[in-house]
């Protein structure tokens, strides 16, 4: 069974991210299970400089999640779950990323592009992409659903959202300048819908969005398959041997 780890910005500040990643677990007939005392992974604090206090709570979080495999919307989360439990704690976690595992489901259903005129423009969270080396997997499911059009600077090269690092709270004005400009690179591309893979990015990303409206890519599939025709009572839940080929695809 799987642990959904929601991560504290989707749990605390944005749960429609949590809802939406659960939801798309029912449908695909999933069995799932998530902590009711669900504690940070650590990542902010490491971030921000705190290692000490940092590994001391991933030892805290870690007693919670030892042997699970564990699926998370948040990029943060899917970074040092994967990475930074094995460097500080030689604790090798089978972490499964939100746009992975909709990847795998996707293909395990063969649905095929259902919006031909939607235009959708993608931004890659500094932990997924750069940290995680994960660029396809989002951009997969979102070509399932629409046509993709990509903004100037993408994947190795793409801009930050401004909200990492501590940033957004330390340096409130610096974070909504970062996060205006990538909103302009956004509206660039003419595109009818931002998406991104990450709370925290949805989160500083919208707040600085007049009217390019932004969704985490689990709320964009929900509402995507909700609009869609197709017989949601059947679709099909993933094979054995496509998990096992998400869980354990490398960091590079």
């Amino acid at each position: 069974m799987l642990l959904y780890f929601r991560g504290c910005t989707a749990r605390e500040k944005l749960d429609s991210i949590s809802e939406a990643t659960q939801s798309l677990l029912k449908l695909f007939n999933i069995e799932y299970e998530i902590l009711d005392n669900e504690q940070c992974c650590g990542s902010v604090l490491l971030r921000t400089g705190f290692k000490e206090d940092g590994i001391e709570q991933m030892n805290k979080t870690y007693s919670d999640i030892k042997g699970k495999t564990i699926l998370t919307s948040c990029a943060g989360c899917y970074k040092t779950l994967k990475e930074d439990y094995k460097t500080y704690l030689d604790a090798d976690l089978e972490v499964i990323h939100i746009s992975q595992l909709l990847n795998e489901l996707i293909n395990e259903n063969s649905i095929n592009k259902l919006d031909k005129d939607l235009l959708i423009t993608y931004h890659d969270p500094c932990h997924l992409g750069r940290h995680a080396g994960e660029y396809e997997a989002p951009r997969s499911v979102i070509k399932t659903f629409s046509n993709l059009t990509e903004m100037k600077n993408i994947k190795e090269k793409s801009r930050c959202c401004g909200s990492g690092g501590g940033v957004k709270s330390a340096y409130g004005d610096l974070s909504n300048s970062i996060a205006k400009l990538r909103i302009a690179e956004a509206n660039e591309t003419g595109a009818d819908l931002l998406v991104s893979a990450c709370p925290f990015c949805k989160l500083n990303l919208s707040q600085n969005s007049d009217d390019l409206e932004v969704l985490d890519l689990s709320e964009f599939v929900l509402k995507m398959l909700k609009e869609s025709d197709l017989d949601l009572s059947n679709l099909k839940m993933l094979e054995e041997d496509n998990l096992e080929l998400s869980k354990n695809k490398k960091m590079e």
